[in-house]
């Protein structure tokens, strides 16, 4: 398979991005983003964009993809709705109908998060604004869209969050994750988990388009 990746500096990208290069599966991860991820690798090829809401200068290194896997996100912390919907729904509903048009048989897989709200009309802001980015790329003429809705992630292999109150929220609770395994295993996921997850989705599919935890954790392992 053929990969497009978006968010591949963030924590969940980071982790989606090494289970994508060590899988014999993949052939090729094209990493799209306004920085490079500063890794090097056979399979990996960056292309460093600074204009995230509009492909058009890029188009021609578009093609011939088989899956695209959108973790590319930010914290919704202090910022105003507008802001964040540029960001969180805007950026994915330009890249996806980019791509959409340019890979027909293309699969998308989008980390949104638990809680999302698909009627877009309820009281929390991020919640709104991810089931908008959700809506919209699920009209989009994909061969399959998944949803992925984590509930809280364990960075695994040394990877870390860009967002200081993130890490600092993974370094205080590092010691409660085998707890939170034990008692509260459908909402607990790791980094890992979700990169084999997406990896599975796009090579074999799967039978529900939205994924919480429990499920990417049962996909992970197929």
């Amino acid at each position: 398979m053929n990969i497009i990746l978006f968010g591949a500096t963030g924590m969940v990208g980071q982790g989606v991005l090494r289970e994508c290069l060590l899988d014999n599966r993949v052939k090729n991860v094209t990493a799209i983003g306004r920085s490079k991820t500063g890794q090097s690798h056979p399979k990996l090829r960056e292309i460093e964009h600074k204009d995230l809401w509009n492909y058009s200068a890029i188009e021609n290194q578009l093609s011939g993809f088989d899956a695209c896997f959108f973790c590319l996100g930010v914290a919704s912390t202090g910022m105003k709705e507008e802001d964040y919907k540029r960001i969180t729904c805007d950026i994915p509903a330009a890249a996806g109908e980019t791509l959409s048009r340019l890979n027909p048989n293309m699969t998308m897989v989008f980390v949104s998060g638990a809680g999302t709200d698909s009627t877009e009309q309820g009281p929390i802001m991020w919640a709104r604004i991810k089931g908008k980015a959700e809506n919209a790329l699920s009209r989009m003429p994909f061969k399959a869209v998944y949803l992925f809705r984590p509930g809280v992630i364990q960075p695994m292999h040394g990877i870390k969050s860009r967002t200081a109150l993130y890490r600092f929220f993974y370094f205080f609770f590092w010691p409660v994750f085998p707890i939170v395994k034990v008692f509260f295993p459908n909402y607990l996921t790791s980094t890992e988990k979700i990169g084999k997850a997406m990896i599975n989705a796009a090579d074999k599919g799967w039978s529900n388009r939205i994924l919480y935890s429990r499920d990417m954790n049962t996909l992970a392992a197929v």
